[in-house]
C-alpha cells in the first residue's frame, strides 16, 4: 500500500493579510494641547507636616496629643497622627572578653515615630506650635508643603 503525502494548504499572500483597517479617531483621546485647556485648576493648599520621634512611646503619644490640642484651639484641620514604622537598631555584643564566641547578648533601641499634618495653618497657630514646650527626648521635624 502506497501512502500519498498530503498537499500543503496554499499560503495567503503577505500583502492581503497585512492590510489594515482605516484609522478611526477615538472620541475619548484628545491631543495634548486640548487636554491642557480642560484641566481643572486645583487650589493651592498649604500643609504643615510634623514628624515626631522618640524612644519612649508614652512620651511620644503625650507630645502628639499636645500638638493636636494646640491645633484644635485654633480650629485647624488636622490629619493624623499616623503611626510610622518603628525603627529598630540591634546591637550584638560578646558577653565574654576573650574566648566565649557563642555567648552573646543583644540590645536594641526602638525609635517610635508619628506623622501629623495640619492643613492651612494660620500664623498664630505656627507661633503657638513654636512656643510649645515638649519633654526632652522628643525630636520634631517640621516641613511646609
Amino acid at each position: 500500500m502506497v501512502t500519498k503525502a498530503k498537499k500543503a494548504a496554499p499560503k495567503k499572500s503577505a500583502a492581503k493579510s497585512r492590510a489594515k483597517a482605516p484609522a478611526v479617531k477615538s472620541p475619548l483621546r484628545r491631543p495634548a494641547d486640548e487636554a491642557g485647556k480642560r484641566a481643572v485648576k486645583k487650589t493651592e493648599v498649604a500643609k504643615l507636616r510634623i514628624r515626631v520621634r522618640a524612644y519612649e512611646h508614652k512620651i511620644l503619644d503625650a507630645s502628639v496629643r499636645q500638638i493636636m490640642d494646640t491645633a484644635a484651639r485654633f480650629d485647624a484641620e488636622v490629619q493624623g497622627p499616623v503611626p510610622l514604622p518603628t525603627e529598630i537598631r540591634k546591637y550584638t555584643v560578646n558577653r565574654g572578653a576573650f574566648v566565649h564566641k557563642n555567648a552573646r547578648e543583644q540590645f536594641e533601641m526602638r525609635a517610635h515615630k508619628r506623622l501629623v499634618d495640619i492643613v492651612n495653618p494660620s500664623p498664630k497657630l505656627v507661633e503657638a506650635l513654636t512656643n510649645l514646650s515638649l519633654p526632652s527626648g522628643v525630636n520634631i521635624e517640621v516641613k511646609m508643603l
